[in-house]
């Protein structure tokens, strides 16, 4: 693991985290990698806000992770910074490497680093996987999400 690169990422990362963000059962339904347009425009939008943090995990040229780090201040929580971590993505040749577990301990530290108070993040029912990854890492399934497609 000591040849991995987090950084943020580029524009021209966007055609591999849209490859990632399809190579999955869920993001197979969703996302559509023949056509960047939108991945581009919201590249530009995510990058123009410094809440918002999307890096990609590297090694050597290749880009075998990503995720989306969001700072959010608030009220709540006297006040509290908060982090969620979105669209957690490992390269199918790289999944049980560690490099997920470097990732979000990236996200982790990052957030502490900035002031957040609670990092959260949610992670779709049927990923049962990903929950006992996420609970091994010391997330705690606290809460119940709902989401309302618009």
């Amino acid at each position: 693991m000591n040849d991995l690169l987090i950084r943020p990422a580029s524009r021209s990362d966007v055609p591999a985290i849209m490859a990632m963000l399809a190579d999955d059962p869920l993001g197979a339904q969703r996302e559509s990698p023949d056509d960047p347009t939108p991945y581009l425009a919201a590249f530009e939008r995510l990058a123009a806000d410094p809440s918002q943090h999307l890096v990609v995990a590297e090694r050597g040229s290749r880009t075998v992770g990503t995720l989306q780090l969001t700072m959010i201040p608030g009220l709540s929580r006297r006040g509290a910074t908060r982090s969620i971590i979105e669209a957690v993505r490992i390269h199918a040749d790289e999944r049980g490497s560690g490099l997920g577990t470097r990732l979000i301990e990236w996200a982790v530290e990052e957030s502490r680093r900035q002031g957040c108070l609670l990092v959260q993040l949610t992670s779709d029912v049927s990923r049962t996987d990903a929950h006992r990854f996420y609970e091994r890492l010391g997330f705690e399934a606290s809460h119940v999400g709902f989401k309302r497609v618009l």
